[in-house]
């Protein structure tokens, strides 16, 4: 029996199965290697498992507190100021969520009326477009343009209007690599201060950035710490992806939102794996130094293969993604070069297209993930360098 009325809501329509989810069942089907979607292929740290083995046993089984176990608020509150004198109430400022995603999306329902703005930079996480569509929202893009994937400023406060409420700002940057330069982020927190508006910032790379490359919260500058609903995860720093723990970092009044809406989707999440993810953030600062150093090898070991394989490289400064450009190789259509990818050599990526908004702008990209094993990467490699043009 069906009621005649069409399914999902006009506010889901466009969002069916994600790319990833389609990417990975060709991975499944054609036993491709996967380097579609952003997992590692090996668990973190083996005392962090650990923890959370202890924590089962030691009967944490039940439902946690509402806004999260008093352990882990407090590990955030001391990762924040350890990291960026960047100072939280446990009790007030902090939200632990299931995974970012939830934070993000708990943020744009409790933070946007109808028709109200979000401003974004594309390309961007597909989970924004849909948490905006689900708060009955707008957005607006600013593109970022390879090589380097910088911005202009105009465009940016041309993106505004009366009718924005909120900037998404994801830094280190997915899919790009991109990690916003202070110069950078300092035009984007004058654009809030200026227009009054609420800044929603993933920081779930925070700690995987390479070379030169620093990452800075934009509640650390002027005028942003009052302003910002920080957001960051267990799953990229500790490769823990399935565990799902989250967290938001924000001025009461702006937590008290985000945990309005919150409560209403998850309610609360892994209650061991809290435990776990409170004992890994305090962590020595050699382990966040070495998984970053370990991550930049692979990049580069990637990055050196896409490159013989005959792709146009746009190396990253963070995240575990790198982007590529088909038109050397004689494509144009990422989405298409896709799905042909693993039946033609064995591998999975993901087309940067479906990131934006100007499909134009993203039509010949495509995204790898080198979060994997070394010989898988090797593997990959090898069956990438198929696809060179004959001399």
């Amino acid at each position: 029996m069906t009621t005649g009325r069409p399914f999902p809501s006009r506010r889901l329509h466009g969002f069916g199965t994600t790319i990833f989810a389609e990417m990975s069942a060709l991975a499944v089907q054609t036993g491709a290697i996967n380097l579609g979607q952003g997992y590692p292929d090996t668990d973190g740290p083996r005392e962090v498992a650990d923890a959370a083995v202890a924590a089962i046993r030691a009967g944490h089984n039940q439902y946690p507190p509402g806004i999260g176990i008093p352990e882990l608020r407090h590990a955030i509150a001391r990762h924040q100021a350890r990291w960026y004198d960047l100072h939280y109430e446990p009790d007030s400022e902090i939200l632990v969520t299931t995974g970012a995603t939830e934070a993000i999306a708990a943020s744009l329902l409790s933070l946007c009326d109808e028709g109200d703005e979000v401003v974004m930079f594309e390309p961007y996480f597909d989970a924004y477009a849909a948490g905006v569509a689900m708060a009955g929202a707008r957005r607006r893009v600013v593109t970022l343009r390879p090589p380097d994937y910088t911005f202009e400023p105009r465009a940016l406060a041309e993106a505004i209007s009366p009718e924005t409420r909120v900037l998404l700002l994801n830094s280190p940057h997915n899919p790009t690599g991109k990690v916003f330069s202070r110069a950078e982020l300092e035009i984007v927190a004058e654009c809030c201060r200026e227009h009054d508006l609420v800044a929603v910032t993933d920081e779930v790379y925070e700690h995987l950035t390479f070379d030169d490359a620093a990452h800075v919260p934009l509640a650390t500058l002027p005028g942003m710490r009052e302003r910002t609903v920080t957001i960051s995860s267990a799953g990229k720093t500790f490769s823990f992806t399935g565990w799902k723990i989250g967290w938001a970092c924000a001025r009461p009044a702006l937590c008290a939102a985000v945990r309005t809406a919150k409560q209403f989707l998850t309610y609360v999440s892994g209650a061991p794996f809290q435990y776990a993810i409170a004992h890994a953030l305090a962590l020595p600062d050699a382990y966040f130094r070495e998984v970053a150093v370990d991550l930049q090898a692979r990049r580069d070991r990637l990055v050196a293969g896409l490159d013989r394989a005959g792709f146009r490289v746009y190396p990253p400064k963070g995240t575990y993604f790198v982007t590529a450009d088909i038109r050397p190789l004689g494509a144009d259509d990422g989405l298409a070069f896709c799905r042909s990818l693993p039946e033609r050599c064995g591998v999975v990526a993901v087309p940067n297209a479906v990131f934006y908004d100007d499909a134009d702008a993203g039509r010949s990209l495509v995204r790898f993930t080198f979060c994997k094993r070394p010989e898988v990467l090797d593997e990959a490699i090898e069956r990438l360098l198929a696809l060179r043009p004959s001399r």
